[in-house]
C-alpha cells in the first residue's frame, strides 16, 4: 500500500475515497494478496432464487463468510446443497461491492464431513427416540374447539401476526394469552422452556402453539435444543409445534402432541372454519328432528295396532284418547326442536359439545315420556287382568255377562280367560 493511501488526518492534503473507490480497493487487495483459496466448513442459509444462483453461507464455530455458486459453475456439483451440510469450497475471495461484504465466489464444491449442527441434531434426536419422547402413545390429543389459547413466541415476530390473523378470522371470541419468548440466539431455549413452564403453573389454557417463522437451521436451533424438548414433554397442557416452514423439521416437531408446518398452519388445524361447525349443527338437528319424528311414529302405530285387536276394542276410547296425546306430544316436539335449534344457534359460541349435550338429554326426556305413556297403556290392557287369573264371560250374542241375574238356566255362554276361551252352559 502506498503513502497516499497511509495518509493520517493531520496531513495537508489527505487522500480522500469515495465508499466505491474506498471499496474496489479492497476487493483488489483481496483479490491480488488472497486470491484463489480452499475452505471448508459447514453450509447454512442455503438460499436458490430463480436466477439459477446459489447463495449461502459457511461457517465454523467461530466465524462465518458468504458465499455465491452461479449457475455456470453449479452444473459441476454433483450432490444437493442444503442447510446443515459440510462442504469443502474452492474459489476466489472477493468484495460484492453493492453490500460491501467479502465473500468466496465458489468454481467448485465438494461433499466434506456432517456439519457440527447437524450431528448434534441427530445425536439429541436419538436420545429422545429411545427415551420414547416421540412415542405416539404419550400424544396428548388436541381439544376440537378450545376456548383458551397460549401462545409462546416472539412478541415482535410474523408468526404471532399470521396465527392472530387466522384466528380472529375464523374464531373472534377466543381468549389468547402470549407468553413472550425469544425464539433465536443464545438464551432463547431457556426463555421459551421458562414460558411453557409459566403456562402449566397458570392453569385454565386448553391448548399451546410453540414457534416462529422460517430460518436457517442455527435461527431454529432453539427449537432443537434439549431443555426446549423436555419442556414440551413435561407439559400437561397439549403443545402445537410451529416452527419454520414446511420442509422445516425440528426435535420441537417429534415431541410436541402435533406438527404444524407453519404458525399459519397451526392456526388452522386448531379452529375449523366457523361456518363448517354451523353446518354441522344444521345437519344433527335434522337427524334429531328425524329420529324424534320416527320414534314417535312409531309409538303411534303400536297403539293403532293395539286399538284393532280383540281386546282393545272396549276400551278404544281410551286408546284414541292417548293417540291424541301422542299427536300432541309429537307436535310439540317437532316446536321445541324448532325453538331448541334456534335458541342453539344463538348460542353456538358456547361450544358445538354443549349443544349436542343438551340435544340428547332433551331426547331422553322425550323418550321416557312416550315409555311412560306405554307403561300406562300396559296397565290398562284387559290381557294384564286375565292373566292374573281373571276372565271375560260373554253371553250368546257377545255381550259381556257383568251380573248373574243377566243369564238364565240353560243359557249358554263363552268365557275368555289368558290362555284362550271355552263354553258352558248355565245351571
Amino acid at each position: 500500500m502506498n503513502s497516499a493511501m497511509r495518509a493520517g488526518p493531520g496531513d495537508a492534503e489527505p487522500k480522500v475515497f469515495t465508499v466505491s473507490e474506498l471499496t474496489r480497493l479492497i476487493k483488489s487487495l483481496l483479490e491480488s494478496e488472497v486470491g484463489h483459496v480452499w475452505v471448508e466448513g459447514e453450509l447454512s442459509n442455503v438460499r436458490r432464487p430463480s436466477s439459477g444462483h446459489c447463495y449461502f453461507t459457511v461457517k465454523d464455530a467461530d466465524a462465518q463468510i458468504a458465499g455465491v455458486l452461479f449457475r455456470g459453475d453449479r452444473r459441476g456439483v454433483r450432490f444437493e446443497l442444503k442447510d446443515g451440510i459440510r462442504a469443502r469450497i474452492f474459489g476466489q475471495i472477493g468484495v460484492y461491492e453493492r453490500a460491501g461484504n467479502y465473500q468466496i465466489v465458489a468454481r467448485r464444491m465438494e461433499p466434506g464431513g456432517k456439519g457440527l449442527l447437524q450431528a448434534q441434531f441427530e445425536a439429541l434426536k436419538e436420545e429422545l427416540r429411545k427415551e420414547g419422547l416421540f412415542d405416539a402413545a404419550r400424544k396428548k390429543p388436541i381439544p376440537l374447539l378450545p376456548q383458551h389459547v397460549g401462545i409462546v413466541t416472539s412478541p415482535t415476530g410474523a408468526a404471532i401476526r399470521d396465527i392472530l390473523n387466522i384466528l380472529g378470522r375464523r374464531y373472534p371470541n377466543l381468549h389468547i394469552l402470549l407468553a413472550p419468548a425469544r425464539v433465536q440466539g443464545e438464551g432463547a431455549a431457556e426463555e421459551i422452556a421458562a414460558a411453557i413452564d409459566e403456562m402449566n403453573r397458570r392453569g385454565g389454557i386448553d391448548v399451546l402453539i410453540i414457534g416462529r417463522g422460517g430460518g436457517s437451521l442455527e435461527d431454529l436451533w432453539c427449537f432443537n435444543d434439549e431443555i426446549t424438548a423436555r419442556a414440551i414433554a413435561r407439559s400437561a397442557i397439549p403443545v402445537i409445534s410451529a416452527v419454520g416452514h414446511e420442509i422445516d423439521f425440528t426435535i420441537s416437531d417429534f415431541v410436541a402432541d402435533l406438527r404444524a408446518p407453519t404458525p399459519s398452519a397451526a392456526a388452522e388445524l386448531l379452529v375449523g372454519r366457523k361456518e363448517d361447525f354451523q353446518k354441522s349443527l344444521d345437519d344433527t338437528g335434522r337427524r334429531l328432528a328425524r329420529a324424534l319424528r320416527e320414534s314417535a311414529l312409531a309409538a303411534k302405530n303400536r297403539l293403532l295396532q293395539a286399538d284393532g285387536s280383540y281386546v282393545f276394542r272396549e276400551p278404544g276410547n281410551l286408546v284414541r284418547q292417548y293417540a291424541q296425546r301422542l299427536d300432541g306430544l309429537d307436535l310439540r316436539s317437532l316446536r321445541r326442536i324448532g325453538e331448541s335449534l334456534a335458541d342453539r344457534k344463538r348460542r353456538f359460541e358456547d361450544g358445538r359439545m354443549t349443544i349436542a349435550r343438551a340435544a340428547r338429554l332433551w331426547h331422553q326426556g322425550c323418550a321416557q315420556e312416550v315409555r311412560r305413556i306405554e307403561t300406562q297403556l300396559q296397565a290398562l290392557n284387559p290381557i294384564a287382568v286375565l292373566n292374573r287369573g281373571y276372565s271375560v264371560t260373554r253371553d250368546g250374542q257377545g255381550r259381556i255377562v257383568r251380573s248373574a241375574a243377566a243369564v238364565k238356566a240353560g243359557d249358554r255362554v263363552r268365557t275368555l280367560v289368558a290362555e284362550g276361551e271355552f263354553g258352558s252352559v248355565v245351571e
